[in-house]
């Protein structure tokens, strides 16, 4: 097995040694990046069921979430800090590496088996392209045996890169994926998380100079009433504006209903005016067509 395993690996080009390499290597520093990760956060979980109370923490991490979610605390007036959002930021700002590390490891199953992929399609690319140089060659009828058993087993070895790189990303895959099922960064963060969360819920119920002032929801709730009334204030303003704004749009509306009256009667006016004008015009026409009748008689 080993010396078949060896026989495979001989028949590689540099190409082929990179790609499982690579494969190897990103395998390796995924196995350690996922100890490494795990080892610092058990590190801090036990750091911090080791205290009790406001004492000074091994891990800097501890210390700067408490000291922040205690001065939340005593400055706060409308109740407790967001511990929550304190214990985010934090890990953020002291775990870079670390969530780097996480983002790895997730990325790192979906990366081998893509080089895994790419071996495969390189192999049988230089198995093809061997294979048709080999047909396109011009050998003698003599030799032509011994020249197409070299040739395939030349172009044999490019199948031994596909097929080696496949196995290896596949195998790679799969131990990396038994690891983030046994050994899951995600979730070893997140329960750290609610160890730091259930550990400053008792510090701030315990603690009385913690908690907030007994006097800050009353002057809170004092604080809000002045900007309802001050509210309340602007709208009775805004109201009494709109009031005098729809009173002078009713006047103007009568305004406008008294102009449109007169130009009514102005119209009526105009009808009769015109209608004697035509009646004159009538009467004239006959005196004038009754004049030329009697000129026209000897």
């Amino acid at each position: 097995m080993r010396g078949g395993v060896l026989d495979q690996l001989s028949g590689f080009d540099v190409r082929g040694y990179v790609i499982v390499s690579a494969i190897l290597l990103i395998f390796l520093i995924s196995a350690l990046t996922t100890l490494g990760v795990r080892a610092r956060y058990r590190r801090i979980a036990a750091d911090l069921m080791e205290k009790s109370g406001v004492v000074p923490f091994e891990s800097s991490l501890l210390r700067q979430i408490v000291e922040e979610v205690s001065e939340r605390a005593r400055v706060s007036l409308g109740g407790p800090p967001n511990v929550q959002a304190i214990i985010e930021h934090n890990f953020q700002q002291h775990l870079r590496g670390a969530l780097l590390g996480e983002r790895f490891v997730r990325s790192s199953t979906g990366l081998v088996i893509i080089l895994g992929l790419v071996g495969t399609f390189y192999g049988l690319s230089m198995s093809i392209g061997k294979l048709v140089k080999l047909l396109s060659a011009d050998s003698g009828t003599v030799d032509i045996t011994q020249a197409l058993t070299v040739g395939l087993t030349d172009t044999l070895s490019g199948m031994s890169v596909a097929f080696t790189s496949s196995l290896a990303g596949i195998a790679a895959a799969i131990v990396l994926t038994l690891l983030s099922v046994l050994l899951n960064v995600a979730s070893a963060r997140t329960s750290l998380m609610l160890q730091i969360e259930t550990y400053l819920d008792r510090l701030l119920s315990a603690e009385p100079g913690l908690q907030p002032a007994a006097g800050a929801p009353a002057l809170a709730a004092t604080q809000e009433a002045r900007v309802l009334a001050a509210l309340m204030q602007n709208f009775g303003q805004s109201v009494t504006q709109l009031d005098g704004t729809v009173t002078r749009f009713e006047s103007a509306l009568s305004s406008f209903a008294a102009t449109t009256r007169d130009f009514r009667e102005f119209n009526l006016h105009l009808k009769d005016n015109v209608q004697r004008m035509s009646l004159s015009f009538a009467d004239l026409s006959e005196v004038l067509k009754a004049q030329a009748a009697q000129r026209r008689q000897p």
